[in-house]
């Protein structure tokens, strides 16, 4: 009996240091945090109805290596294109902009995830600690690709803010 209690209690204690999750921080937060210890930001931009995004959201970002390497090398935001919360970023207000009857897309998702004059879904972009944009792509990424891109960014990144010292 001791022996299944003990097995019962070590399998419990466990699991949740198992599933690693990703820290997603708010456009604000992150901002705030990158005075203090900077690191890019990767925006995934996506919408409730994108049936890619929900497959991202499902399986890319539940890779533990693309948890791991976003929570200790970036600042993951996840941005709803159609929020009506206005956000304040970078010293500009950011808001919902209606294009119909209950229709309408974020002003920072026209920002971060406009290519070629389209909005594109999903679309993921990284930023700077300058907020300038380093790279930005929409399409679904797997994991294996998503880490290609987040690696080869960091290095970018970090090679950028080398030089600037």
């Amino acid at each position: 009996m001791k022996k299944w209690l003990y097995i019962t209690i070590v399998f419990i204690w466990a699991i949740p240091s198992g599933f690693a999750q990703l820290k997603t921080y708010s456009f604000e937060e992150a901002e705030k945090l990158s005075k203090e210890n900077p690191k890019p930001f990767v925006v995934f931009i996506h919408t409730s109805w994108c049936k890619y995004c929900k497959m991202m959201e499902n399986s890319t970002f539940k890779n533990p290596e693309i948890i791991q390497l976003s929570n200790t090398d970036f600042y993951f935001i996840s941005l709803d294109a159609e929020t009506k919360t206005t956000i304040h970023f970078n010293n500009h207000a950011f808001r919902f902009k209606p294009n119909g009857q209950n229709t309408g897309i974020h002003e920072l998702a026209t920002v971060l995830a406009t290519i070629d004059s389209q909005v594109v879904y999903p679309t993921v972009t990284i930023l700077q600690t300058d907020f300038s944009i380093v790279f930005q792509k929409g399409s679904f990424f797997n994991a294996k690709e998503l880490l290609l891109i987040l690696k080869k960014n960091k290095m970018i990144v970090f090679s950028k803010s080398f030089i600037k010292l």
